[in-house]
């Protein structure tokens, strides 16, 4: 028993993987996730299929590493954030499709509360902005539409869970209704200067408090599940970005990671101190270990490979996302054409829910290179748009980027990412770090995995990028992206 499994359930796909006590990969199984867009901004899953691919490929990652479930000593859990399930406490049935992280169909909800001037408290206490992106508003619609949600949720028929919460719900036959600090601290619903669901947010935002679950630590005993056949402790849980920042051993002050999946989430270790942003950054928990609290200043890109699958599945310029990185390094350098993908609003730093994607600079001479070009620089742009914040915030100063996630794997990306940012670039030799982090949750809680020091100490580097531009030329062209978000901003001044 000295193996660990981690799932990682995203927006887009479901994988699990399996480590050894080295925190080694020995095997991996990954299933997609279908999404539907019901009206303009609104993004829904099936809380079943994310179920059922976790199961799928919980035991199909056994087969492919070639171990027997025996041998897992702990499973750890890392879960995209903010998407918000409602189910039946008797049945486990959902009473409404899963609404994702990156809906925006409660943005005049939110657009009304700023009017009653509530933000002000609301950030105070949740580190966040009143933005569709959290899942308060998104609970509370499915409270209001679904026909007798809220009575029912008040007589305490129905509970409410991130992905986190429904899958360990389940996996633990409906005997353990949890999350951790982390995942709890996007709900817009808990004091995380004092690590409890908070009565007047609740009050707020109309959310009886009897369908909350109970929060953990990071790294607990947090249930037990028979998926494998067997009892298995789940022993670690985090949301994904504070997960990929546990495998990047970014465990200083100081020490940044960003992650580029379907969006792009640029997280700074601010220590014991949760640093409250003047410049609409996200103050959160990082993690949560022995009741000791952990902060980030956090920056929240909506899209970045989703622009990517845009590309691909939308406009057909690309077969598959490697071609991308082909078509960008034959892109006529004269050319400054610039994709603003906001495709469902804006993030941090401007949290536009309105705003959507735009095109600017397109000549004759526009054509797939150039797009593919202007869609990879969108997500370095969007970067340096986070980091300018936290310098401004007092948070960053000379930085090294540590960076994961599937688009890491271009070098053509990760090379204009370190010129855009004029700041070193750093990849890790293991690129799954989501998934890295929970598994060494769950190893450190069974006492398999070395502690925090040993750790970070092992991590380890593939590669370097440094920056091949100087400061006049990333300064022209990051000045060109500015000018585009400004034309494509609906709350821009006149």
């Amino acid at each position: 028993m000295g193996h660990i499994l981690a799932i990682d359930q995203g927006t887009t796909s479901t994988r699990a993987i399996v480590f050894d006590a080295s925190l080694k990969p020995l095997g991996f199984s990954q299933m997609g996730i279908s999404q539907s867009y019901p009206h303009s901004g609104w993004v829904e899953e099936d809380p079943f299929e994310i179920l059922e691919t976790t199961i799928q490929t919980c035991r199909d990652s056994l087969v492919h590493a070639d171990i027997e479930a025996t041998e897992i000593a702990a499973i750890g859990l890392t879960n995209q954030r903010e998407t918000t399930i409602v189910w039946e406490k008797e049945t486990g049935k959902p009473v409404a499709p899963a609404i994702v992280w990156q809906d925006r169909r409660t943005a005049e909800t939110c657009a009304r509360l700023k009017a009653d001037g509530t933000e002000e408290m609301v950030s105070r206490r949740t580190g966040l902005l009143l933005d569709p992106y959290f899942s308060a508003t998104k609970l509370a619609w499915i409270l209001d539409t679904v026909p007798g949600a809220r009575r029912r949720a008040e007589n305490g028929e129905l509970l409410f869970g991130t992905v986190d919460t429904w899958l360990i719900w389940h996996l633990s036959d409906g005997n353990a209704h949890v999350t951790d600090a982390t995942n709890a601290a996007r709900t817009m619903l808990m004091d995380i200067h004092q690590g409890v669901w908070d009565p007047e947010l609740c009050a707020l935002f109309d959310v009886p408090m009897a369908m909350l679950p109970e929060i953990k630590n990071c790294a607990d005993h947090i249930a037990t599940t028979e998926v494998l056949g067997m009892q298995t402790p789940i022993l670690g849980v985090a949301g994904d970005q504070q997960a990929a920042t546990i495998g990047q051993a970014c465990f200083k002050p100081g020490m940044l990671k960003s992650t580029y999946g379907t969006g792009c989430f640029a997280l700074l270790n601010t220590g014991a101190n949760a640093v409250p942003s003047q410049n609409r950054l996200l103050t959160t928990i990082a993690y949560q270990l022995d009741g000791q609290r952990t902060y980030a200043l956090e920056g929240s890109i909506f899209i970045a490979g989703a622009v990517v699958q845009w590309l691909r599945d939308a406009m057909g310029l690309i077969a598959d996302a490697e071609q991308s990185q082909t078509l960008a390094e034959q892109a006529d350098l004269e050319q400054e054409l610039t994709i603003v993908p906001a495709f469902t609003g804006l993030g941090a730093p401007y949290w536009d829910a309105d705003c959507r994607g735009a095109v600017f600079g397109l000549t004759r001479n526009s054509g797939p290179a150039e797009f593919a070009r202007a869609a990879l620089e969108s997500v370095g742009f969007q970067t340096r748009d986070l980091l300018e914040a936290m310098r401004r915030d007092g948070a960053a100063g000379e930085t090294v980027l540590r960076v994961d996630g599937g688009m890491t794997a271009s070098d053509w990306t990760m090379q204009f990412l370190s010129d855009i940012l004029q700041a070193p670039v750093d990849r890790p030799v293991v690129p799954e770090t989501t998934a890295l982090g929970a598994a060494w949750l769950a190893g450190m809680q069974a006492g398999i995995c070395p502690d925090q020091d040993g750790f970070a100490e092992a991590w380890s580097r593939d590669r370097r990028f440094k920056p091949e531009i100087g400061k006049e030329d990333a300064d022209h062209r990051y000045s060109v992206w500015q000018e585009a978000v400004k034309r494509t901003l609906t709350n821009r001044s006149e």
